[in-house]
């Protein structure tokens, strides 16, 4: 959820955290907040404000905070405590000797609180953040260096978090500790960071530091020093970034969605690089499952959540066809609660952009403990999600800052057809030839993805004559239902309004009572290579059509049977069925980007939602 930076080094902490906010409101931008140690008063100075990053960074341009070098910072999502001055971060603790930033929720905080207030702490705040600066001073004053209290006061919270402290009696380090919650190290020459996430550091260096479980890290000018909660010595995963600094810029777009929508092309490209040998052959390097395990799963359960879910939902149309496994979708946050049967046969396949998303974290850890396979599929390299499962493919997609998922649900479905031909190539349940055939054709979609790119000029002139509609319908069959869904979701995240998506075949099961005279109502078409799907969406257009409905087509370039029935037709090049989610879904995210920026919305940062959901 929310965006935490931390610093070290010979630079104004203040600018250094300012900046790094910038590129991590995505997270949350519900209220931002800076804290820095004064070494020279020998206390803390911060200040933080409701709102967006700029309403501090305004009043920081009145009023800085003193020269310091130390210092953390805070752009929320809020969970306990309405979005206000006094709920934002940094908290302080009882004599503003200690101040904390939190990612997460401390689920024990009521019972925390009451104990310190009866020992007659006073606190302002409704957060559960203000806990543990009030528990972190107070061992400090006791005696305890920053490090040993968090390691003291980690020991009795429960929940998922990521604290990071600073104490204007110890100025030249910052403490942090992770549960359940993302932090990442930076490491540069004579200074070092923390954050959330690499982009918050990226211009400065890109030599990172991945911390476990239940870690406890200490960063000073001159490095790192991580122990366990119980203040054992311990490591983290290091690594070496591989993007910069331009990939988190918006390269003249007006929104990083938009700059995103058409990086696809390229994201597609990218995670289909090295996938097989020469010989046609799928290789999967990161699935450390054994090919005699494979062959002997029986049942297949994809968890996910939102976008990542409906990527799920096409996995469950591909995995089926091609391996003839049964597969399941489910919630992840819905998972562990209905008791699922698992078995040591059953490969749980979990999806997450970030590898950090608390349901689906929550839903891995329980199919481990019923002793089920987990193969995770994720963007970020080192997150939690990929490191607690069996095997993982990562999709390669590059930094996603729109809140709203693009080019990550697009590689999403690339790792999912990429998982499914290669079960049935283990399995045995299609030649060689026709995967080479398939993979060859998934190789062209960067090429076709681009093509329905260029027609981006004739959606936006969709959106500027429909964005008086408060309701939008979207109908898909086979295939083309999870886009449906997909498509509904983006408008309802972006532009406020009505969407739903709907299997054209539950129309007249109840839904077709929303049709009235003038409604949009998108319909994926399917390609005409599967009649009879194609013959039955066709009868559901006409359904929509005859009661007023204004059809909006997304339909393949040679497809002239729709032309009498729709008064709008988007173009998609020949594709087969499966692979068709990969096209039908661009011109959805097209239409939902420009109706919301013609709204006067804020694109990246669609109200209410944050980037990456770390908290259940």
């Amino acid at each position: 959820m929310c965006g935490i930076v931390g610093y070290v080094g010979p630079r104004q902490a203040q600018d250094v955290i300012v900046e790094g906010l910038r590129r991590l409101e995505y997270r949350g931008y519900d209220s931002a907040g800076v804290a820095v140690v004064d070494e020279a008063a020998g206390l803390i100075a911060s200040d933080k404000r409701a709102g967006k990053l700029a309403n501090l960074e305004k009043a920081l341009g009145v009023d800085g905070l003193p020269a310091a070098t130390t210092g953390i910072g805070h752009t929320r999502w809020a969970t306990h405590g309405a979005p206000n001055d006094v709920n934002a971060h940094p908290h302080l603790g009882a004599e503003a000797r200690v101040a904390v930033v939190h990612n997460g929720i401390i689920e024990n905080f009521a019972a925390l609180r009451t104990a310190l207030e009866n020992e007659g702490h006073r606190l302002v705040s409704e957060t559960d953040t203000e806990v543990a600066a009030h528990l972190l001073e107070r061992a400090v004053a006791d005696g305890a260096d920053l490090t040993s209290a968090m390691e003291e006061v980690c020991g009795r919270l429960e929940g998922a978090f990521t604290l990071v402290a600073i104490d204007s009696q110890d100025p030249d380090r910052v403490v942090a500790a992770r549960r359940n919650s993302p932090l990442v190290v930076g490491m540069g020459d004579g200074e070092t960071f923390l954050a959330s996430d690499v982009a918050a550091f990226i211009e400065h260096t890109r030599d990172a530091l991945e911390l476990g479980q239940d870690q406890v890290v200490t960063i000073t000018r001159d490095g790192v020093e991580v122990t366990t909660f119980d203040g054992e010595p311990s490591e983290g995963l290091h690594y070496v970034v591989d993007w910069d600094l331009s990939a988190a810029e918006k390269g003249g777009y007006d929104w990083f969605m938009r700059k995103e929508i058409f990086e696809q092309p390229r994201a597609v490209a990218d995670s289909l690089l090295g996938r097989h040998t020469e010989d046609g052959a799928l290789q999967l390097d990161e699935v450390r499952i054994t090919e005699d395990e494979l062959r002997d799963i029986d049942k297949i359960i994809v968890i996910a959540c939102g976008t990542s879910f409906y990527a799920g939902l096409v996995a469950k149309y591909a995995i089926e066809h091609w391996t003839r496994i049964p597969c399941e979708v489910e919630l992840a946050s819905e998972f562990r609660y209905r008791d699922p049967i698992l078995t040591r046969d059953t490969l749980v396949v979990a999806i997450s952009q970030s590898g950090e998303t608390a349901d689906t974290l929550m839903a891995i850890r329980y199919a481990r403990s019923q002793r089920a396979k987990v193969l995770a599929i994720c963007n970020s390299n080192g997150s939690t999600i990929p490191r607690e499962s069996d095997a993982v493919i990562y999709t390669h997609a590059g930094p996603e800052i729109g809140v709203a998922s693009t080019k990550g649900y697009l590689t999403q479905l690339v790792a999912c057809y990429l998982l499914a031909l290669y079960l049935a190539q283990v399995r045995g349940t299609r030649f060689g030839d026709e995967i080479a055939t398939i993979v060859r054709e998934l190789e062209e979609m960067p090429q076709h993805i681009q093509h329905v790119l260029d027609g981006s000029d004739a959606v936006y002139d969709l959106a500027r004559r429909y964005v008086d509609h408060r309701s939008v319908l979207f109908l898909g069959r086979h295939a083309g239902y999870p886009v449906a869904l997909e498509g509904a979701l983006k408008l309802k995240e972006l532009a406020y309004i009505h969407a739903e998506g709907f299997a054209a075949g539950e129309l007249k099961h109840g839904p077709i009572a929303l049709i009235e005279e003038g409604l949009p109502v998108f319909c994926v078409v399917p390609p005409r290579g599967r009649d009879q799907l194609h013959a039955k969406m066709l009868s559901g257009i006409q359904e929509v059509k005859a009661r007023g409905a204004r059809t909006l087509c997304l339909a393949e370039e040679d497809d002239d049977a729709i032309t009498p029935y729709a008064d709008e037709i988007v173009r998609l090049p020949k594709v087969s069925t499966l692979l068709q989610p990969l096209l039908a879904v661009v011109p959805l995210q097209l239409f939902a980007c420009e109706l919301a920026t013609l709204l006067g919305h804020d694109v990246d940062q669609p109200r209410n939602l944050a980037k990456s959901v770390t908290v259940e």
